[in-house]
């Protein structure tokens, strides 16, 4: 139920000295790192000089001239490593993007986000992009200071040997604390995962994808799964053309994502699958531009569904397999594990009998090495996520298909709260979006640091 918009940052060059050897594009290519400048983002991100404030009017006026509500926007800041390009230009490209938001030209970052939290358009999640070697504490600090509330990281696989082979720069332990640090500070986590690099095979990536499911150390949020390929003025190009690397076939990529799907955790969100390049500009990889719609036929064959949280949302559901939730069947359910030497909540509103997914919100006791000041020894839990399925409801309207706006959200904090107070937590806290800071006012939160609070 969320407007999703994304912007490209102007080209900045890697952070390291050499790109890894699959990514395309950079500076000298006259495009983004990690882009071919060809993707749709990208192309607009071209067309509009790089202009954050450009881009975002755009992708408004578009959606608008189709019918489209816009009244929630989710912000995607694309372009590489987002924390590595200048700090006064991350501020500057997020205050564009929230003046045109809100229609205001406001005159500084502090303003920007303020007028965002009351204006017509809500900006309802800010993401960016960035490396596990770029998601250290300091790093982390600048994305809470410009309103990020989710970050997805560039994992790839959870080999050093493939890192080594493949110049990525990082260690496995790099991204074992990264993800700690930003579950820690409340935030989203998106592994990006690349199945195919020279080095692996079939069974080590799926024997990978165990690993980050099972492993505290890792359990992403949400995974973006993109199948390695062969793309021209890359190092691996000239691998491919030495006869030294082969990508996965389209057959071997879906045999491998229905197995992934056939093992993801109730918690995990896949959110996409494959990158966004055009056919022609693969010289050799997956060659079909519905891998996740050839995966869920193959399960569907099988007589198996996935279990991931999109495809068990009731949009989805809705719209995919004309299902829809029985209200009276809809119950809160708390699913427990261990992660990032944490504890995490999956706290969901649900359907079990036809399987659909009302709502969920992400609950987490941090570990004793949260860095934050409003966290560190305060006794203190984080509510990392919270969101409602459904179709995009207006703010302050209420339709009567729709899930959202029912108070399911309500529901699930009043959990979190619960579970929290009988742990002996003394104050609760939320990473929320510049835009629903007045949604937690009226439950009892207020303004502390970059977060919003209440005492249990």
């Amino acid at each position: 139920g969320v407007t999703i918009i994304a912007v490209m940052t102007r080209p900045w060059p890697c952070p390291q000295k050499e790109p890894c050897a699959y990514c395309p594009g950079g500076p000298s290519q006259g495009v983004p790192q990690s882009y071919t400048g060809h993707e749709p983002a990208a192309l607009r991100g071209w067309q509009n000089e790089y202009d954050p404030f450009k881009q975002v009017r755009q992708r408004i006026e578009q959606y608008t001239a189709i019918g489209h509500v816009v009244d929630k926007v989710e912000l995607i800041i694309m372009g590489g490593t987002f924390p590595s390009a200048p700090l006064e230009y991350q501020k500057y490209f997020v205050q564009r993007c929230l003046d045109a938001i809100t229609g205001r030209s406001s005159r500084s970052l502090v303003e920007a986000k303020k007028l965002a939290e009351t204006s017509r358009i809500r900006n309802v999640g800010i993401t960016v992009e960035t490396r596990p070697d770029w998601s250290k504490e300091i790093h982390v600090d600048r994305m809470l200071s410009l309103g990020v509330t989710r970050v997805e990281i560039g994992v790839q696989n959870v080999y050093d040997d493939i890192y080594e082979i493949v110049n990525r720069g990082h260690k496995v332990r790099g991204v074992i604390e990264a993800t700690r640090i930003l579950k820690d500070s409340g935030l989203k986590v998106v592994y990006h995962m690349m199945p195919g690099l020279p080095g692996s095979s079939f069974q080590r990536d799926l024997e990978g994808f165990k690993k980050i499911f099972s492993d505290p150390d890792f359990k992403p949020d949400m995974l973006k799964i993109y199948p390695c390929l062969v793309i021209e003025g890359t190092k691996l190009y000239e691998w491919w053309k030495r006869g030294l690397y082969k990508p996965y076939t389209t057959e071997e990529a879906v045999n491998l994502i229905v197995q992934i799907k056939k093992m993801i955790p109730e918690w995990v969100r896949i959110m996409r699958i494959q990158r966004d390049i055009p056919a022609y500009l693969i010289v050799e990889g997956v060659d079909r531009s519905n891998l996740r719609e050839l995966a869920l036929n193959q399960l569907k064959r099988e007589g198996l569904r996935c279990r991931c949280i999109r495809c068990r949302e009731a949009g989805h559901r809705l719209l995919r397999d004309h299902v829809r939730p029985e209200m009276r069947n809809v119950k809160i359910h708390v699913q427990r594990y261990e992660a990032s030497r944490g504890k995490e909540f999956f706290i969901s509103a649900e359907d079990r009998t036809n399987d659909v997914l009302i709502g969920y919100l992400r609950l987490r006791f941090p570990s004793e090495k949260a860095h934050r000041p409003e966290i560190s020894g305060r006794n203190a839990s984080l509510i990392r996520e919270l969101r409602v399925c459904g179709e995009l409801v207006p703010v302050g309207r209420h339709l009567e298909e729709a899930f959202q706006h029912r108070g399911w959200g309500q529901r699930l904090i009043e959990e979190a709260e619960r579970i929290s107070r009988e742990d002996g937590i003394e104050k609760i806290l939320v990473t929320s979006a510049l835009g629903t800071k007045e949604y937690y006012k009226k439950l009892g939160y207020a303004y502390d640091g970059v977060y919003m609070s209440k005492k249990l």
